[in-house]
């Protein structure tokens, strides 16, 4: 009796005559996060197994096969043979003491001299007469005792049913670069596009010393925690603090964001086309701050060339972003109290509909591609 992980894909199930292609990716993924930890992945039909750990770490990677994008399902299971009574020992292990239950059996190996209905039975049979506290419910039982019966005259007996992450493996649908700040919401649009099985690098901009170092380390543990999701990620880092105080001296400061979000999309931009990203990525929500109108938006998107600009919070109200990270676990990390760039120079009155004509007008008062290439040569690379 051997103790093993079974895994159930999402929609790789959907995938035609490329299926094969997204199944080796998404084993890559699961052997990326369990790596430095002693295990075997076997494949079965419809499904993997994770087998030969030790009891120690079952916690490790349950936590760590959580955050595998395409993993619908998991179960901690028992691996016996499909001898009837070591069936009925395994169903005995997992089966609680008392309480409603009943016995769901799916018969993989149609050899079987009995069929699932019967397999069911005589298992369920057994349980009764050896523990008179335990009923049988099949309509809303407290525990459903699965028995998986495979070709290989094996049988996985197993309880729960946990949630995986869902989506699709990381490394299917391109790359992108994520605009990510020390917000709640781009952490959150990041993991978003990450479940449909992008690969998310990350830019970040700062304002040392208007902004403190601790705002850096705030950024990067929120780096550390979204890559956990995304197989790693590199973070590029970069200041514009010389930006800003250009903005500052020479423009309407009413301006001030919506300049400063330009001069952030065309950087985003350039390091996408050095690294490989095939679009950019931003934590924007329609109408949640003066910035965030479909004016802003515009105005940013028309410095762009030649990428789309994804924005998958759009439609999401905060409480709904909250909710997510929370989930996700970036929470607690966004709301510590150290201020981003964006806060630097803020203007008591924003410009919130600004008109592409006005925006070029005080953009006109500036060396941008001078501005440009003094913060490209700031950049630092961090593998996270």
């Amino acid at each position: 009796m051997e103790k093993v992980i079974i895994i159930r894909y999402s929609e790789l199930h959907l995938k035609g005559k490329n299926r094969g292609w997204f199944e080796k990716i998404f084993v890559v993924n699961m052997e990326k996060s369990l790596k430095g930890i002693k295990h075997e992945i076997h494949r079965l039909s419809g499904r993997y197994l994770v087998e030969n750990f030790e009891e120690k770490d079952i916690d490790l990677i349950l936590s760590r096969l959580k955050k595998v994008f395409g993993i619908h399902s998991y179960s901690v299971a028992l691996k016996v043979s499909s001898d009837m009574d070591e069936m009925f020992n395994a169903a005995q292990k997992v089966c609680s003491d008392s309480g409603t239950f009943k016995v769901e059996t799916h018969r993989a190996d149609k050899s079987y001299p009995l069929n699932s209905m019967q397999i069911s039975m005589e298992i369920g049979g057994r349980l009764l007469d050896n523990n008179s506290k335990l009923k049988v419910d099949v309509h809303n039982p407290q525990l459903i005792i699965n028995i998986d019966l495979r070709e290989n005259d094996k049988a996985l007996v197993f309880g729960e049913m946990f949630k995986g992450a869902g989506g699709m493996p990381v490394g299917t649908s391109g790359k992108g670069l994520l605009l990510i700040s020390g917000g709640i919401d781009s952490p959150v649009a990041g993991h978003m596009i990450a479940k449909r099985g992008m690969t998310v690098d990350a830019i970040h901009f700062h304002s040392y010393p208007y902004t403190n170092m601790q705002a850096k380390e705030k950024v990067l543990d929120l780096a550390k925690i979204l890559s956990s999701y995304s197989c790693g990620m590199n973070l590029h880092i970069i200041s514009v603090t010389h930006i800003q105080e250009a903005i500052h001296k020479k423009c309407n400061g009413d301006y001030m964001v919506t300049l400063l979000r330009r001069f952030m999309m065309r950087l985003a931009e350039r390091i996408a086309e050095t690294c490989g990203a095939q679009c950019l990525i931003t934590g924007e929500s329609l109408a949640q701050v003066a910035s965030q109108t479909v004016e802003g938006m515009t105005s940013s998107n028309s410095v762009i060339k030649n990428l789309p600009v994804l924005r998958p919070l759009c439609g999401f109200d905060k409480d709904e972003i909250i909710e997510r990270s929370r989930l996700i676990g970036t929470y607690e990390t966004s709301i510590q109290p150290y201020e981003d760039c964006c806060t630097v120079f803020l203007p008591k009155h924003p410009v919130t509909r600004p008109k592409i004509k006005d925006v070029e007008a005080e953009e006109a008062k500036l060396e941008v591609e001078a501005l440009i290439n003094e913060a490209l040569s700031t950049l630092e690379v961090l593998k996270i």
